[in-house]
């Protein structure tokens, strides 16, 4: 039964998103409220409430991570390389579009909310609470590893997630013609010696 209340939740968490942002799109940030989205997504406003708290949480919620069990993450995270592990999720992420032909762009979806990280103050302020809570989830399985100690595991995973915010907004600033995996790699390569992971 509770595989199935959070299967539920999770396509719910994903139409909600998916409807929010088609009005975001349609109507400007500012100007949708909850009550707007949860019509349009059909559900009710407190459920709308419950799930993601405010509409900055509904921009910046990843529904796939955000409900990953520590156990999963521990099996996309190598503490080895965790540029590495980020980079192939990015890959992965964008494997879909890139099948059908386009690199994804700040205009759609599954992209198209990374706009609104950088165009809305307040989404920007959430990103960062989102990002400390990552990586609050990633620091431990680095430390565990025994490569660093406990505050250069906390330090470098800061760098991971929030250098990866870097690259996603120079992304968007330039565009967002190129894959973001290219960003990634490209801003996050420095990290690399952390890990002693430098690609040949």
């Amino acid at each position: 039964m509770t595989g199935l209340r959070e299967r539920w939740r999770l396509k719910a968490m994903r139409a909600i998103q998916e409807r929010a942002l088609d009005l975001f799109d349609e109507k400007g940030f500012g100007a949708v409220t909850i009550e707007e989205i949860a019509a349009a997504a059909e559900v009710s406003p407190s459920s709308v409430y419950r799930i993601f708290g405010t509409k900055e949480g509904i921009v910046v919620a990843d529904v796939e991570f955000d409900s990953m069990s520590p156990e999963a993450l521990e099996g996309i995270l190598d503490p080895a390389d965790p540029v590495g592990s980020l980079l192939r999720a990015v890959r992965a992420y964008e494997a879909p579009q890139a099948e059908g032909g386009d690199a994804p762009r700040a205009g759609r979806s599954p992209w198209r909310r990374v706009r609104y990280f950088f165009a809305e103050p307040s989404v920007r302020m959430a990103v960062c609470g989102t990002l400390d809570r990552a990586s609050q989830r990633i620091t431990p399985l680095v430390a565990a590893a025994g490569r660093l100690s406990e505050t250069q595991a906390r330090v470098a995973t800061n760098a991971l997630t929030f250098g990866y915010f870097a690259a996603l907004e120079q992304w968007y600033l330039d565009g967002g013609d190129r894959p973001i995996a290219d960003y990634v790699e490209e801003g996050l390569r420095p990290l690399r010696g952390i890990w002693g992971t430098e690609p040949a």
